[in-house]
């Protein structure tokens, strides 16, 4: 597909209905938008665009004027489709068509909450993995049987068409997307920034019953966990994390996983994994060096349990986030940055 490439290529359409969530709709402005431009200077251009360029009523009674319609979303990089306050109101078919010619157009479509049932409506998740809110994950199997909706993870990455899960799950998933832009290492600036955790993967549960501990219990879990992160490259045992939690390995087992939804090794894993991301970016070393870097036994145990919480190998992940930032380096030599999808000459 022969997509004009301007300057900032990287054009972020995000899809404002009647009764858009403004949350959904303020993370993408966020993270996209200029709040964030000089950390991603010419990076993103963010447009807000809606069916019929006009005041849109939005909740608590305020307006969003945009001036931008649906061609826009022809134009776009990356399409964000938010929730809308009426889950069950199908899309018009004039924004089912913009949206088809959007991805066939090589735009990367993302939905967040239930803006996975206005892609659903745009045959857009047909055959395909996806989630949205718990909550309206039923309905979503029910009225698109053709999906395979996991009511799971935090978010779904099918390349071309991602889908997140409750609002706040919005964040990780463009967070995730700045990630596979741009790094590892400029995704946790703007995490700084935004003062959120830099890394959940889409696999996390979306929901966790408990998921804050008890005030009382929080500066041990919390100490213990930043003794972990310190000592990754080690041999890290339950009863080693309980002790710097000053609790018992029951107790400790009970209230890391009220706290975190999940047991204190598979976490351990999970933040090993997660350290070896930069180093697969960025390091010369070879897996099985890198693997042991992070703490890994072997490099068998690390290959099985990256590609677990990332859904890819390491060396997959290493040839595309250098395919990424070889095309990135070719683009700025000749004054642009590539679009998502990009790869060198």
């Amino acid at each position: 597909m022969d997509r004009p490439r301007e300057n900032p290529p990287y054009r972020v359409a995000v899809l404002v209905t009647d009764h858009s969530a403004s949350f959904e709709v303020g993370i993408a402005t966020a993270v996209f938008g200029p709040y964030l431009a000089d950390l991603i200077p010419q990076h993103y251009e963010l447009q807000l665009c809606a069916e019929h360029p006009t005041s849109l009523p939005m909740p608590g009674g305020a307006e969003l004027t945009t001036r931008f319609g649906l061609e826009a979303l022809r134009e776009a990089h990356t399409v964000v489709v938010p929730s809308s306050a009426d889950v069950g109101a199908p899309p018009s078919r004039a924004l089912v068509q913009a949206l088809r010619a959007a991805h066939h157009s090589g735009a990367r479509i993302i939905s967040t909450c239930a803006g996975a049932f206005t892609l659903a409506a745009a045959g857009l998740l047909d055959g395909r993995r996806a989630t949205t809110h718990w909550r309206w994950a039923t309905l979503l199997a029910s009225r698109y049987p053709q999906i395979d909706v996991d009511p799971n993870p935090l978010y779904v990455d099918n390349g071309d068409v991602l889908t997140g899960a409750g609002s706040a799950a919005g964040l990780d998933l463009c967070l995730h997307v700045v990630r596979k832009d741009f790094g590892t290492e400029l995704a946790n600036a703007v995490a700084r920034r935004l003062v959120i955790q830099p890394h959940r993967d889409g696999g996390q549960a979306q929901y966790i019953q408990a998921p804050v501990p008890v005030p009382t219990e929080d500066g041990g879990l919390a100490r213990s966990m930043a003794w972990a992160l310190r000592h990754l490259t080690e041999p890290v045992t339950v009863a080693m994390l309980a002790r710097e939690a000053r609790m018992s390995e029951r107790s400790f087992l009970r209230h890391f996983a009220k706290a975190t939804g999940d047991s204190p090794m598979h976490w351990l894993i999970a933040q090993r994994v997660r350290a070896s991301l930069p180093l697969l970016e960025t390091s010369p070393g070879t897996v099985d060096e890198i693997s042991a870097a992070v703490g890994f036994q072997s490099p068998v145990t690390f290959r099985y349990h990256f590609t677990k919480v990332m859904r890819t190998s390491p060396s997959a992940y290493r040839r595309g986030f250098r395919t990424v930032r070889v095309a990135r380096e070719a683009a700025e030599r000749i004054g642009r940055a590539p679009a998502p999808g990009d790869a060198p000459a």
